[in-house]
């Protein structure tokens, strides 16, 4: 357990990088990247559309200038609708190429009403055995290109509710990325999940979430864009979330694989200075790993 740490890195989003138009501004790349690189990470997702190169020399290019490796990305796919099939074999198949020659390792699917993120439905049974049928495609892509397939539950996409995370988790095989927020904001106990579900865990997104905000989100008084401004996510440790609970429960079955502080972040006030901004909160989330959730992982 002592190589905890060496494991823990960060994600574009937490730099406030996210393609939803009026989100907030958007730091430079390069200033990213040697923020990113200056707190001892190594590796990153992809981010969003336009933060790294689109070609995968570019990206390996422009991470090589920091000391940086690409791990994979966030893609989101409509697996659920049969008419959508060959769109989202080709787009799967067009991610995948990417992250290979990228030199990634993880798939993140993301499971979407349609291709504009429409506000999702509970899937019949017929969705829902389709959905299982197109994890499996998707895993052999995956598999054919040396990547590993880990389904995201997400607000607002169809995987999103507990009960959501258990009809997947009963209809099929398929590996999870286990997002402590998006989990919590759905209902499902992260520290229960890493505990009942540890066998299907191969990628960790770290996020604390202040609850109190939820209901505003899911009732759809507020978008997600409205509540991450309102401080919905908190640096780890000062929410609502057992992130110690879930860390100490995959590390004590053996977990090897990345930590990745996802805390989602909008800048609504201009460019920060340097040293200054988002960099601030996710120094504080490291903080929090280093002194309150590395020590009990020794003595435990």
């Amino acid at each position: 357990m002592s190589d905890f740490l060496s494991r823990v890195a960060s994600a574009p989003i937490s730099w406030g990088i996210c393609e939803v138009p009026g989100w907030g501004a958007m730091l430079p790349t390069p200033r990213v990247l040697a923020e990113m690189s200056g707190l001892g990470m190594t590796v990153t997702e992809l981010g969003a559309p336009g933060f790294l190169p689109d070609d995968a020399a570019g990206v390996q290019q422009q991470l090589a200038e920091f000391g940086m490796s690409l791990v994979g990305g966030f893609t989101p796919l409509v697996m659920h609708d049969p008419s959508q099939r060959d769109a989202t074999i080709a787009e799967a198949q067009r991610v995948a190429r990417l992250f290979e020659a990228a030199g990634a390792s993880k798939f993140i699917s993301a499971i979407v009403t349609d291709w504009d993120w429409a506000s999702p439905h509970r899937a019949s049974s017929g969705e829902m055995a389709h959905m299982a049928e197109m994890f499996g495609i998707v895993d052999e892509i995956c598999g054919e290109h040396g990547l590993e397939q880990v389904v995201h539950s997400h607000v607002q996409t169809m995987i999103e509710s507990d009960e959501d995370v258990q009809r997947v988790l009963d209809a099929c095989d398929v590996h999870w990325c286990l997002d402590t927020g998006h989990l919590a904001i759905g209902g499902t106990d992260p520290v229960k999940f890493a505990q009942d579900a540890f066998d299907r865990v191969g990628h960790v997104h770290l996020k604390d979430v202040d609850l109190s905000k939820v209901g505003a989100l899911t009732s759809g008084e507020k978008s997600i864009m409205e509540s991450v401004q309102g401080g919905l996510f908190t640096p780890l440790g000062q929410g609502d979330v057992d992130i110690s609970g879930v860390i100490e429960a995959l590390e004590s079955r053996g977990y090897e694989g990345l930590y990745i502080i996802e805390q989602d972040t909008a800048l609504t006030s201009g460019l920060p200075g340097e040293g200054d901004g988002p960099i601030r909160e996710v120094v504080t989330s490291l903080d929090y790993l280093k002194g309150s959730v590395a020590p009990r992982l020794v003595s435990a």
